[in-house]
């Protein structure tokens, strides 16, 4: 595959059609300052920041800019926050409505058909699919993104990380427990 990308990306260069500084700078946007790491880093905030997670959900838009990330795209931005009464989950039903800047790019099987149709249809068997078996006393709210309005899940702080650091807090968060389909916790996967 990563050949096949270089050898259109050559052509492409070739033929004129691509500048390969303007690539350059895409690459970099995408690898450093938008992606899950942003949105792992907002988590760990509003969990050690009491005052920021107010914020945080009262305007979010204004508290991730004090982070420094912005909507790229114009997209107002809202959090959702994940209770042991309430959990939430993420779709958007029409295309693939994405908060980029803190998310980075969509994975394939949020943009998916199976997944835009059965979030809404049968939520809990989609997050089962996940991995994610919740209690039946826990209700289940989807949310459906669109080009205006975008979400992002602030998902519960897992027990015992008292005293950790933002920075280890943030090693907790993965991009799937800010879409609402996976919980925060010890053994994820570093972004």
């Amino acid at each position: 595959m990563s050949l096949r990308v270089k050898a259109l990306e050559s052509l492409l260069v070739e033929k004129g059609l691509v500048d390969p500084a303007a690539l350059d700078a895409l690459v970099d946007t995408y690898e450093n300052k938008v992606g899950p790491r942003n949105g792992a880093r907002v988590v760990a905030r509003a969990w050690s920041d009491p005052a920021y997670k107010a914020r945080l959900l009262a305007n979010a838009p204004e508290a991730i800019a004090e982070l420094g990330y912005r909507p790229e795209q114009g997209e107002h931005m809202m959090v959702l926050e994940n209770t042991p009464q309430v959990h939430n989950m993420v779709v958007c039903t029409l295309c693939s409505c994405y908060p980029w800047p803190v998310l980075g790019l969509p994975p394939v099987w949020y943009k998916s058909a199976p997944y835009r149709s059965r979030a809404v249809i049968d939520p809990r068997g989609v997050l089962r699919e996940f991995g994610l078996e919740l209690p039946d006393e826990v209700e289940v709210r989807v949310w459906d993104s669109t080009a205006e309005l975008r979400y992002l899940v602030l998902p519960e702080r897992p027990a015992g990380t008292e005293g950790m650091s933002e920075e280890e807090l943030a090693d907790l968060v993965s991009r799937d427990a800010m879409v609402g389909v996976a919980k925060a916790g010890v053994g994820v996967a570093k972004l």
